[in-house]
């Protein structure tokens, strides 16, 4: 691995933490991210020639605190930081600042951030985006594809945010119990869509991957603050059961593979198991939420041992409840799925007919479509389908996972013709 592969990676998993710890201490979110590129750039240049440091996110909040103090000192003319070479020889330093970090001081550093990201001051458009962006560090070309909006509106957006909680004095201390409740589903939306951005990546392998495990990470830290949660349980449960498979979802050139296809002894059956438990113990709550049908979606395909063991009626008995919870053209998509199973094909393309004009512009309606129709045997019309598909695909994943069902179509028709 590259010196600068290795550093990227300490530094994405410290950003969180460090960018806590920093915002604490300045109360300002500009003045953080300043002291945290700044500290980053020092790391680029120390970290390379001195070794990794004993804990990289001890090291970035010394170094950016230092680092900012001293941006300070200098218009004052006091004493400058110590040289570069001498950043990374503070032991006794950073072996400190390292065990302050496990203390209770530093404990709730990442849940005060998230929670400051979603204050309810902000629309949760705002909310959310500024969450990615300062808790996860997601550039703004992501945050805005992640939005479908451009990068220009997606910048202004986060401006806004910043300026909004700069100029309402939000508190930079943990939230009380009751305001910790108010901000429950905005904390958990932002989650669930870093977990989506890492998810949506065009292979296992991508560096961007790794914000799923960020999410799965910031979901267990929730689920810590709120125990008794059955919505926190869920939404964990779903994260673990859908990260399961992940060395199951690509080929090894990248190609997407579709669920029933998978082989299903790549799952990893440690998280499948926590996901599980999780699921099971939410449920007997007995206060039934969205994240919570989606997990429970996700365990049935989990215990299917084989596609054909998937209990598709219960997956469909599932989407209608989860209809009900959260109206979403995308839902009843997902439900033709199972209704094509149960049903049939004629019946899933009658259930999503009346979406075509929601979802036109929409990859995953196209392709489903035309999944449908090549099961009910409509070929020309599937072909079309598939072809529109491919002209709205977001990711060579999801252009490459189409071109599968036209060469399969191509296959078939030069069959019949010799």
């Amino acid at each position: 691995m590259s010196d600068l592969a290795w550093i990227e990676g300490a530094i994405g998993a410290a950003r969180p933490q460090a960018m806590a710890a920093l915002l604490r201490y300045f109360r300002d979110l500009d003045k953080a991210e300043e002291a945290f590129q700044d500290a980053c750039l020092r790391a680029l240049k120390a970290w390379p020639r001195n070794g990794p440091p004993r804990d990289p996110t001890a090291w970035l909040i010394m170094v950016g605190r230092n680092a900012a103090i001293d941006a300070v000192r200098k218009t004052s003319r006091n004493t400058a930081l110590p040289p570069e070479e001498l950043l990374s020889d503070l032991e006794d330093a950073e072996a400190a600042a390292a065990e302050r970090l496990d203390g209770a001081h530093y404990r709730d550093d990442v849940l005060r951030l998230m929670f400051i990201c979603c204050h309810p001051d902000l629309p949760a458009t705002q909310q959310i985006a500024l969450a990615l962006r300062i808790v996860s560090g997601l550039s703004v070309r992501e945050i805005a594809r992640a939005f479908l909006v451009t990068e220009t509106a997606m910048e202004q957006r986060i401006t806004r945010a910043k300026a909004r909680i700069g100029a309402g004095d939000a508190p930079f201390e943990a939230p009380g119990p009751v305001e910790r409740a108010e901000r429950f589903a905005a904390v958990a939306s932002m989650i669930y869509l870093i977990f989506n951005q890492g998810y949506s990546a065009d292979r296992a392998g991508e560096a961007k991957g790794g914000l799923c495990d960020e999410a799965i990470r910031l979901a267990r830290l929730l689920l810590r603050l709120f125990p008794a949660e059955p919505e926190m349980m869920g939404l964990t449960a779903l994260l673990l059961l859908q990260h399961a498979r992940v060395e199951a979802r690509f080929t090894a050139d990248g190609a997407a593979i579709l669920l029933e296809d998978q082989d299903r002894s790549l799952w990893n059956a440690k998280l499948i198991g926590e996901g599980l438990a999780l699921i099971d113990k939410a449920m007997l709550k007995r206060a039934p939420g969205p994240y919570q049908v989606q997990a429970a979606i996700a365990a049935l395909h989990a215990r299917a041992a084989r596609p054909e063991d998937t209990d598709w009626a219960g997956i469909d008995a599932l989407y209608a409840s989860l209809e009900i919870m959260q109206p979403s053209p995308v839902v009843t998509l997902n439900r033709a799925v199972a209704v094509a199973k149960v049903r049939g094909p004629e019946a899933a393309l009658a259930m999503i007919a009346p979406l075509a004009p929601r979802l036109d512009a929409y990859f995953h309606y196209h392709g489903a479509r035309g999944a449908f129709l090549l099961q009910a045997g409509r070929k020309a019309e599937a072909r079309e389908a598939f072809d529109h598909a491919i002209s709205l695909a977001n990711t060579a994943a999801e252009a490459a996972s189409i071109r599968q069902y036209l060469d399969r179509i191509a296959a078939e028709a030069d069959s019949a013709a010799s």
